[in-house]
């Protein structure tokens, strides 16, 4: 069995300071600190190697419990981020606040629960923090019941019951919205843009919600933010990008009003700017785009957004972003340039880059470099999302990366091998009931170019099927294939003679000329 790797990646994603904390903890605990000696063995290694470890300890009696002394350590670890960490978030700081109440109530000492409790909810209440405000409530309902049994008559159980019932009534608005947002989240992890029946009917029942729809129906500037929030991804379904835009500045707005819950809800401020980003590429305004991304790179330095896990959301968002704009340009060989911090970034993150964004990169890296001329090493990076077995994430993307490679293997002149990529890319689609016209189109056209010998017969070929696409992208489903690979561009530039990047930039121009 393959040791885990769970606990070299626990240490590894420590920051000085942490470990520095750590070990100063330790230093408070007695007995054999075996699990130092294994702490800074783990840290050194870049690779996790558990043989290395033993044999660096094969004298020690302690190497032979070495699985219990690895889950020792990793509970020790956790324990003193606990205490680090205690106060770094509004959580933590209501999680020992509301332990401090609990401690204090049953050494009776009411007066000094008392005192905890209303700072306590203070901050629930300015952070929205609805759980720990609904427990904070349940505590103060029993302080008053001490209060009562000494005599004390001063607090109004009614108002309580009335807060209580405030409370109880925005969490399930905040708790309504969030199932909304799970699934309109759904349709976008599992396929992207929205092109199938079924999946314009999901996001039609969602925009049709009452709570959607209706007007003031976010009880909470939380629920708010998720409200606007939907509105965005509905209205981006419906390529309504100008709207969509809208409810995405909104949500920002909402959250730059409210720097505490702004704070405490870094991912959903990442994410929002990185819609935000989206709608300015796909409306032109490029320059807008530009600094979004500038500021998202910022937000680091920021309070509450400090953490690993944003870090690693701001490099996605920023970069993913970048390269969506550089191609929407035209820029690929200035794309180029990002390459080396990108590859060096992805591997910085290991197994903390997720899924679907990896294979974004590896997509994205595949269009950079053909627009840039690089061919064999566009066919690299695609490879990569071909041979990934992954079976249901963005779906979306493996296909349009088979659509992509027929074009990658006609530039490099693999007329024989495209025989076969046409009649598997056919088959792929045909499994997926995928019968849009521009797959068709490109399919058919492909395969009697890769056949096709005569100069003159290429050229018929390529504006026959520029008239095809160009017909078929009136329709907005239809279109929808441009936001992976602008494959009218490629075409364009076959029957113009120029290149892909200058055919990209000359429909950009015309795009924004009639927006």
């Amino acid at each position: 069995m393959k040791p885990s790797t769970e606990l070299h990646e626990l240490i590894r994603s420590l920051t000085k300071s942490e470990k520095r904390f750590f070990k100063l903890h330790s230093a408070l605990q007695s007995g054999d600190k075996n699990y130092l000696r294994i702490f800074d063995a783990i840290d050194k290694q870049k690779v996790y190697d558990e043989e290395a470890v033993k044999k660096q300890f094969a004298k020690e009696t302690f190497i032979k419990h070495f699985p219990s002394e690895k889950n020792h350590l990793y509970k020790l670890i956790l324990k003193a981020l606990r205490a680090y960490h205690g106060e770094a978030t509004v959580s933590g700081l209501l999680k020992q606040e509301i332990k401090n109440i609990e401690i204090l109530y049953d050494k009776a000492l009411y007066n000094e629960a008392n005192k905890t409790l209303h700072r306590a909810k203070r901050i629930a209440r300015e952070n929205e923090r609805f759980y720990y405000w609904f427990e904070l409530l349940n505590w103060e309902k029993m302080l008053l019941e001490e209060a009562y049994e000494s005599g004390e008559f001063t607090k109004d159980l009614d108002a309580l019951i009335e807060e209580e019932r405030d409370v109880i009534e925005k969490l399930r608005n905040l708790a309504a919205y969030h199932v909304l947002y799970s699934k309109i989240n759904y349709v976008f992890r599992s396929g992207g843009y929205v092109r199938t029946d079924e999946e314009h009917a999901m996001v039609e029942e969602i925009s049709e919600h009452p709570l959607i729809k209706g007007k003031n129906t976010a009880l909470s500037h939380r629920a708010a933010t998720i409200c606007y929030y939907t509105q965005g991804f509905c209205h981006w379904a419906k390529r309504d990008w100008r709207t969509s835009y809208a409810k995405f500045l909104r949500v920002k707005e909402i959250l730059d009003q409210h720097p505490l819950i702004k704070s405490d809800l870094p991912k959903r401020y990442v994410r929002t700017l990185h819609y935000v980003v989206q709608c300015e590429i796909e409306l032109g305004d490029f320059k807008a785009a530009r600094e979004h991304i500038d500021r998202m790179r910022e937000l680091p330095e920021e309070n509450g957004f400090g953490g690993i896990d944003i870090q690693v959301q701001v490099f996605n968002a920023s970069y993913l972003s970048e390269l969506r704009l550089l191609d929407r340009m035209g820029e690929h060989g200035k794309a180029l340039e990002l390459v080396e911090p990108i590859l060096h970034g992805m591997e910085d993150l290991g197994p903390r880059l997720q899924k679907e964004y990896e294979i974004e990169f590896y997509y994205l890296l595949a269009t950079m470099h053909f627009g840039a001329g690089e061919v064999n090493r566009s066919l690299f990076w695609l490879n990569k999302v071909l041979n990934d077995p992954e079976p249901t994430l963005r779906q979306d993307i493996f296909t349009y990366a088979r659509l992509f490679n027929l074009v990658v293997h006609y530039e490099l002149g693999n007329f024989d091998l495209l025989e076969y990529i046409v009649r598997s890319t056919q088959r792929f689609l045909s499994k997926r009931h995928r019968a849009y016209g521009v797959e068709a189109a490109l399919i058919e056209h492909v395969k009697k170019l890769a056949r096709a010998t005569a100069p003159n017969l290429k050229r018929d070929l390529f504006r026959s099927l520029y008239d095809q696409l160009n017909e078929l992208m009136k329709d907005p489903n239809e279109s929808t294939v441009l936001k992976y690979f602008d494959f009218l561009a490629w075409v364009e530039s076959k029957v113009e003679g120029i290149s892909f990047s200058e055919a990209v930039r000359n429909r950009s121009r015309r795009s924004r000329a009639e927006a």
